[in-house]
Formats: structure tokens, sequence, C-alpha cells
């Protein structure tokens, strides 16, 4: 969500003892990478020391009530620092229980948590400010302009009066074992609850209550990643270079020194046809190293340091500056330059070992991703290992920055101008998606 936070402040009180926080996220901060500290998820109070808010610290969730100086915090020993995966989050509240343990319960993906490096629970009957008339925030701390969640939401349910379990808002799927939500969710939500994110973007109530909600700053998005189809983002905790910030769900990526970035998709793909978009947002100004490609995944995972691309054995990359190389560095054609605005897409045939580059909707070498084994136009692939979709970025002369479009149909927070043709009916993108291919996700996968 970067800088998006959403506002809303009840006109009455409901259960401040008693409440039920559901909500998917993906994107939460890395323990490696970043080093973001206090993304909040949910806050309600106005005041440092009179608040009750959840939220993550470099992956470690956490749930803690001010109370003048008395503080309660619950903090989980377990780190949820897997950028490629949605999470379920529920946390159940019944502070009259007699017994300290039952009063906090956390669930993730339908397993509840038992586990905590800090457990100093509610007192008995204590008063939240959840449901309180005092200020609510989704995505940021209520009492400052700070610690933004950086990622994606979905389904937010708050139900007032009632600690339910995650059995309320999911199940287990009796074929993959998976964790999966429950779109309509038979739960009485109270004076204060209510149910957003759920159709899109929209931040209007869609239980019967009618709490809406307010865009407070930033921007909204709607994106085709979703706990039902989980799209590729690039990967934090693969980033080989030190200092890159990632923004946007981890779609975007800004250098910050000098020595040369390459960033992995989250999807590494054996088989399959996929697309994917590249915009270069700033700073580019005819770079070799600084490209779109992919990496062999065996070669990135044994790789460490920094350096471009095309310096990684099993990498094939196209610079900013023209040049399509392959691993150590060769120079294999030289295709039309790119600079800031111009969208790179990326068409990699993994069933025909075959690779394409596009500039703005047009295919590089005259390139025909449909040519199957003929590969009209294509660089052809090392066989033997699956492949990262990749970008490198550098920071000298200029910090360059790319915002990577998986079918989300959005570059940053800006959606695609003209929505291009895809027969997958999976993902959205700026040009016409080659016959055959489809978004990396996890529907794509299995198209």
């Amino acid at each position: 969500m970067a800088t998006t936070y959403l506002t809303r402040t009840p006109s009455s009180a409901g259960n401040r003892k008693t409440w039920t926080a559901s909500v998917w996220l993906k994107g939460q901060p890395s323990t490696t990478t970043n080093n973001i500290s206090g993304q909040a998820v949910y806050s309600a109070g106005s005041a440092a020391t009179d608040r009750t808010h959840f939220y993550f610290t470099n992956g470690i969730f956490e749930l803690r009530t001010e109370i003048g100086n008395t503080q309660q915090i619950i903090t989980t020993n377990q780190v949820f620092t897997d950028p490629a995966s949605w999470y379920h989050f529920v946390v159940a509240v019944d502070s009259t229980q007699s017994t300290d343990t039952n009063r906090v319960k956390f669930f993730v993906n339908g397993v509840q948590i038992t586990s905590f490096s800090a457990a100093a629970y509610l007192a008995q009957n204590a008063d939240t400010y959840v449901n309180h008339t005092v200020i609510q925030t989704i995505g940021k701390s209520s009492w400052s302009d700070a610690s933004y969640f950086n990622g994606q939401m979905s389904h937010f349910h708050m139900v007032d009066g009632t600690a339910y379990d995650a059995s309320a808002f999911g199940s287990t799927d009796a074929t993959t074992g998976e964790w999966t939500i429950n779109t309509s969710p038979s739960v009485t939500y109270g004076t204060n609850g209510f149910t957003i994110l759920k159709d899109g973007n929209t931040i209007t109530d869609q239980s019967s209550n009618s709490n809406n909600w307010t865009l407070g700053g930033g921007t909204l998005t709607n994106t085709e990643d979703c706990p039902d189809n989980v799209f590729a983002t690039l990967n934090p905790l693969m980033a080989l270079g030190s200092n890159i910030a990632y923004s946007n769900g981890n779609l975007t990526i800004t250098p910050g020194t000098s020595d040369y970035k390459t960033t992995a998709s989250t999807i590494a793909v054996s088989s399959g046809k996929f697309y994917t978009e590249f915009k270069a947002v700033s700073g580019h100004n005819g770079s070799t190293d600084v490209s779109i490609g992919i990496v062999g995944a065996d070669t990135f995972l044994a790789s460490t340091g920094s350096k471009a691309m095309s310096a990684y054995t099993n990498a094939f990359s196209y610079g900013s500056g023209g040049l399509v190389k392959q691993y150590n560095g060769s120079t294999i054609r030289t295709d039309a330059t790119y600079t800031n605005g111009d969208i790179i897409g990326i068409a990699v045939d993994m069933d025909n070992l075959k690779l394409y580059w596009s500039k703005n909707g047009t295919f590089q070498n005259s390139g025909n991703p449909a040519s199957g084994s003929t590969g009209t136009g294509a660089v052809s692939i090392t066989a033997g290992q699956p492949y990262y979709i990749c970008a490198a970025t550098i920071s000298s002369g200029g910090v360059k920055v790319f915002s990577a479009n998986f079918g989300n149909g959005y570059f940053g927070t800006t959606a695609v101008a003209s929505e291009g043709t895809n027969a997958s009916g999976n993902g959205i993108f700026e040009y016409d998606v080659p016959t055959g291919y489809t978004a990396l996700s996890t529907k794509g996968l299995n198209i």
C-alpha cells in the first residue's frame, strides 16, 4: 500500500472487549532486506499512550494495546517474510475470558499460533480502542504519518462483539490441503463491524452496516493478485546487491548505491509460456547493465555479490542500451535502445526454450513468440534448470527505477493506459499477450 491508508471514526462505541479482525495480506517486510520496522495493518487511537494496533516489525506479527503507561504486547516467534504468499491473519480478542491465554488468539492460515516471544495478555475485562469513538486506520498508524503497510490487503472483516476463530473465514481444501478463503463468512458483524476490500478495492462496507471507510492518503489499486490467484512479484529475499528498495507490493525497485542490483521473480518456471512487462520509470539513459531478462534458478541461488545480469551463468538480458547478452557477458545482438516511459515485454517459452523481448508492443528482431520450436527472432535458452524473470538496475549515473507488471494491470499505482488482448484471460497488460502465453501466477501455472 506504500503511503496509502484508510480512515474511519465510529460515531458510537461498540464492544471494546470482544472483537475479531480477519484479513488476507501479501508483501510483509523482510528480516534481511529493507529493515522495515512497524508496518501497521490496523490501528485505533490518536495518542501514543492510548491505542490498540496490530502490525509487523521485520516480519514479526504483534498486537499492542497501551492504556496510559500500561502496555499489553503479544509478539509472535514466527516470522512472516515470504513475499510470494498471501497470508490469512485472524486476531480474536475477548478480554472477558477468565483464562488470560483465551483473551487474545492469533490464527495464520487457519492454524492458531501458540508460541510467543512476548505474551502480556489483556487484563480481564480490559477495554481496547478497537470499536471506540476514536480514529481507526488501516494501512498505517493512527497517531502519526509513519508505519505504512507496504503490501497488499484483501477481504478485511471486522466483527464487533464476537471472537471467532479462523474457521469462520476460511477452510482447508480437501484435495490440496491448502487454506482457502471463505468469501462470504456467516458472522454477526455488530455495531462497528464491516467488510471492505472484498470485491476489488472498494472501501464501501459490504456488510449490512454501512460502516464505510475513507481514503486518507495515497492511491488504492485494484490488482488481479488475490488469495485465489497469486501473481509473481519481485522478491526482496532474492536480490543480489545491497540497498535496493521495494515498493508498490514489491513491484517497483529503486537502487540506493552504485553497485549492480539484480532481483528475481517470486516464481521460477520450467515449463509453459509466460509474458511479463516492465516499465522504465526514471534514470534510464542507455545503459548496458540496466536490463530485463532471465536467470537460471540454480545459478541465481548459488550466486553472491553484485554484478550485471549478463555476468551470471545461464542468464540472458536485454539492456537499455540495446545490447542483448547471454551469460559471461557475450553479446548476442543489438536491438532498440529504451528509456524512461518505455515498456519492455518479455515472453518466455519454456516448452521450446525460446526467449523474446518487445519494446512498446513491438517484438525485437522481428520476433514471433507464437512460432514455437522455429523460434522466429528468438534467443535460445540453455536447458537444464528453471528460470526466474529478473530485472537488473544500478544507481550510477542516475537512479534507474523499474516497475513490473506481472499481470496486475498496474505499473506502480498507474493503471495500464490501454489494455491489450489476452486470450488466456489471466492478467491485464498494456500490450497484446502473444498467443499461447499467460501471466506468471498460480492460475497461469495450471493453464
